[in-house]
């Protein structure tokens, strides 16, 4: 397929990043959210990314307003309609996700392939809101989208080949380096990662060291290009700990409890760089 027409829920961090690479690649773009605000907010981070990569001389500036041009925001999920792909990009909650789904096998074609870009819940229990579950697959892409490489492609117990086939064609076509991998919880990428961020943070809790000196250990010492709270900023605190939950409760070992600090920093509203403080402060 060469997925022409692609609708993306949710305008987020991710979900802007996801458009934006998607019109990059000369698609329509179909940015759906239910907040005007988030909308707002998001096609202007588009409009941002774009101008740096003009600026850097990445781009040209026909090619950076062609690429705003196929990008169109609403609230409305109809508009996935006559679309080939969605990619859902809303929050890491089963429940929300399950809803979202379930609105979108009414409104598009039985041919639509239904993709999320959740990094930790269950594409196969996403599947089971939609007929024809065979065509839901998990499309994980890295933050910051536009910059990352990386797509997890996430396959269902029932995803078919076809469609794991067709997004890996398509993570290619994006520029992007696609790996497959089964539907366990926190795939690969965040069954490793989180653990890793979980343990810095027990770290910082228990006295062991400072945020910067953990993190100085880590990329220096483990020639990592960030430290793991400076990720875990990055990420989001609120997101960290929701895969963590995901990974606690999906395996019942003890190994992935989330630290009492994470649970308190984001209580505390403190979720890292979209809140403006984290493990460290940010103007």
């Amino acid at each position: 397929m060469a997925f022409e027409k692609t609708c993306v829920v949710g305008a987020g961090t991710m979900g802007n990043g996801i458009a934006q690479v998607l019109a990059a690649s000369g698609r329509d773009v179909q940015l759906v959210d239910v907040s005007a605000a988030a909308l707002e907010k998001g096609m202007g981070t588009v409009r941002k990314s774009l101008n740096k990569f003009v600026e850097k001389g990445k781009l040209s500036q026909e090619d950076a307003d062609g690429t705003l041009g196929r990008i169109t925001a609403g609230s409305d999920l109809g508009a996935a309609a006559d679309a080939n792909l969605v990619v859902e990009a809303v929050v890491e909650d089963l429940a929300t996700k399950a809803s979202i789904f379930g609105q979108l096998a009414d409104a598009v074609s039985e041919d639509c392939i239904l993709s999320s870009n959740t990094s930790s819940i269950s594409i196969t229990e996403i599947a089971r809101r939609v007929k024809r579950p065979e065509r839901v697959i998990g499309m994980h892409f890295m933050n910051p989208v536009p910059l990352m490489k990386l797509v997890e492609i996430v396959r269902g117990v029932q995803t078919s080949e076809a469609v794991v086939d067709s997004i890996r064609k398509l993570s290619e076509d994006l520029g992007k380096t696609p790996v497959v991998v089964a539907d366990y919880p926190g795939f690969v990428s965040n069954r490793v990662l989180m653990p890793m961020i979980n343990e810095a943070v027990y770290c910082l809790m228990e006295g062991v060291a400072d945020a910067e000196a953990i993190d100085t250990v880590m990329k220096l010492g483990m020639a990592h290009p960030m430290g793991p709270l400076t990720l875990a900023d990055l990420i989001g605190l609120d997101v960290c700990l929701s895969i963590l939950e995901v990974l606690h409760d999906g395996f019942g070992d003890p190994k992935y409890r989330p630290c009492p600090l994470l649970r308190n920093l984001v209580a505390a509203g403190k979720l890292g760089r979209k809140s403006g403080e984290g493990f460290y402060k940010y103007s």
